[in-house]
């Protein structure tokens, strides 16, 4: 049962994810504060942490480069604002993961099933430059990506699309969440999206007829997960 150390200043926010946390099976552990958070992680172990920047003592993203220097917990940070540098703030200060509000809890589930897949994996907490999936490789500081070796042409956009998924493979994504990551603003039913992934699956030489790597789950989203291994 995977140990989260739950971080927010407010009772009532903490008080409602513990409940959902602990409803798919996590143990949770509360803390209002960045120096009681500090505290915990060096007295405690635990396998995530959900951070909220907006704590009382101590700026989210100073309190996350004190952790970084003391510890390797994979952290997702939440309730960042939509804003791309925000975001690239957040990663660079050592979060693994961003979660622009507002959100559910079963995203963030997902978003927190697919860093301890990570860390599990032997990528340890701190998130790596380069996300690899199958022949599929996504290197997040040079923005470059690559099929089987051979570099891939993307279009900005295409590239935020495909390392959004890239470091969450195998969750399925709904198309309001990838608009509101990827696209910052709120989904309003555009087709911007499943264009977008109509020409990163051009890209990829796949298609939604026959999928490789961009699955579509009907009535739920997408999903990016390396081919199956032939016989």
């Amino acid at each position: 049962m995977p140990k989260v150390l739950l971080v927010d200043d407010d009772p009532s926010v903490r008080s409602a994810l513990h409940r959902r946390l602990s409803e798919a099976s996590y143990t949770v552990r509360e803390c209002g504060t960045a120096l009681g958070a500090l505290r915990a992680v060096l007295n405690e172990p635990f396998d995530v942490m959900v951070l909220d920047l907006h704590l009382p003592d101590l700026d989210g993203l100073e309190m996350l480069k004190m952790l970084r220097t003391v510890s390797a917990l994979p952290v997702v940070v939440v309730g960042a604002r939509r804003d791309e540098r925000e975001t690239v703030r957040v990663l660079g200060s050592g979060a693994d993961d961003c979660l622009v509000g507002p959100f559910s809890v079963e995203h963030l589930i997902a978003r927190m099933t697919a860093v301890l897949r990570r860390a599990a994996s032997g990528t340890g907490g701190l998130r790596p430059d380069v996300a690899q999936v199958g022949g599929l490789t996504v290197d997040a500081a040079r923005r470059l990506a690559a099929l089987d070796g051979a570099p891939l042409d993307l279009t900005r956009k295409e590239f935020d699309l495909l390392e959004f998924l890239a470091w969450r493979p195998g969750v399925v994504v709904p198309r309001h969440e990838l608009f509101r990551q990827v696209w910052l603003r709120e989904y309003r039913g555009e087709r911007t999206v499943d264009v977008h992934l109509s020409w990163l699956r051009r890209k990829l030489g796949e298609s939604a007829v026959e999928p490789r790597y961009l699955h579509t789950v009907r009535n739920a989203g997408v999903k990016l997960e390396a081919p199956a291994a032939s016989a």
